[in-house]
């Protein structure tokens, strides 16, 4: 049970930040109506305002790098959180970001997951 978790957890990373990363619209599909994000502070719910919000980021291109990945199931029902830390490459810029996001993962009647909490922090220090 826990190799599964941190497999799909980690497949789960791969996949959103290849998606953020090279067609950050697509994003929409891994969110539902009851979804929340809370980027920096400021909460955002439905995919709608979610994608709103991830099309509105001051810059047109990233490139994720992934230090870590912590997953654990949630509940009973088949939840995953997963915890991730790493930096953020922008165009032009010298130095990359370091942030660190949490994703709350939730299975879907067909087999797969959606986030229903995604907790987004850049770490200054």
């Amino acid at each position: 049970m826990e190799e599964q978790v941190e497999m799909v957890g980690r497949a789960f990373v791969d996949h959103y930040y290849h998606l953020f990363d090279n067609d950050r619209a697509a994003l929409s599909s891994l969110y539902q109506p009851t979804s929340i994000l809370t980027f920096e502070g400021q909460k955002i719910v439905g995919v709608d305002d979610i994608s709103s919000k991830l099309h509105q980021l001051p810059f047109d291109q990233s490139k994720h790098l992934i230090s870590t990945i912590d997953s654990q199931p949630s509940s009973s029902s088949g939840g995953i959180m997963v915890f991730v830390s790493g930096s953020l490459q922008l165009p032009g810029e010298e130095h990359q970001l370091r942030f660190s996001q949490m994703f709350h993962l939730i299975p879907t009647p067909q087999g797969s997951f959606f986030v229903q909490n995604d907790i987004f922090r850049f770490n200054y220090g």
